[in-house]
């Protein structure tokens, strides 16, 4: 079963089975926030939109997930946000280097096939100075964790990698600082950490990262309107590709 699959059977009860486990912690994370100076954020990964009624109201969002079931139970958390609704990978971002001031990965890390890869387009597209916003499940180096890694290859088919090591992913992508890696749940398996961009990516390597996004990305923009405007738009527009900027 694919991800994709997965996802679209586990819609309909994602908020029952994730959202009061989380919640605190997710408030939490999201407190990192700045609260005010109209950033342009990213938010990788936004599955039912848990997290939107919580986002601070003074930024410009863009939303990004590559389920449409997910994203259909997402649109009613809209609210008054200013926000943009995309439907892509985030293993191969449909954005210009440098779009975004910042990006939140909830959840999206420990999900996604290629962790490393899934950071590095997070990494490319925000710009020399802002912060990536990471919460999510890590083992630590040298952790044996054997239960973890025992159901890792059946609960990788299903919702979720369960044997991700951040720092192997980290040491894979140039250009990120740690600034913060706090354990918030779990006995310190769950992690809320915060990087920041201080440097550019090698150019070889962010170029042919943005030219694989390029090749392969078939994604579509919602526009910013009713939630009904905005699932008709879902419904009947099949994955315009979405052209990076010049």
């Amino acid at each position: 079963m694919s991800l994709r699959t997965s996802y679209t059977l586990i819609a309909p009860f994602y908020d029952w089975l994730v959202g009061p486990a989380l919640a605190r912690v997710r408030a939490r994370s999201l407190s990192r926030l700045p609260r005010g100076g109209g950033a342009h954020i990213l938010v990788n990964g936004i599955g039912t939109g848990l997290d939107l009624p919580l986002l601070p109201p003074a930024h410009r969002y863009t939303a990004l997930d590559q389920n449409r079931a997910m994203l259909d139970k997402a649109l009613p958390r809209r609210g008054n946000l200013d926000l943009q609704w995309v439907q892509g990978d985030s293993q191969r971002l449909p954005f210009p280097t440098g779009q975004f001031d910042h990006a939140l990965l909830h959840l999206i890390l420990a999900i996604v096939p290629d962790t490393q890869l899934a950071l590095r387009e997070a990494a490319r597209v925000v710009r020399t100075g802002g912060r990536l916003f990471v919460l999510d499940k890590f083992l630590r180096p040298g952790e044996s964790a054997w239960l973890r890694r025992a159901l890792n290859p059946l609960a990788r088919r299903i919702a979720t990698r369960t044997d991700v090591i951040f720092e192997e992913a980290l040491a894979g992508v140039a250009g990120l600082t740690v600034i913060a890696d706090e354990p918030v749940m779990a006995g310190g398996w769950f992690r809320m950490i915060t990087l920041e961009k201080t440097g550019g990516q090698d150019l070889s390597e962010a170029s042919a990262s943005s030219s694989s996004s390029r090749r392969g990305q078939v994604s579509q923009t919602i526009p910013p309107s009713s939630a009904t405007a905005t699932a008709a738009s879902i419904k009947y527009h099949i994955n315009p590709l979405i052209a990076p900027a010049p």
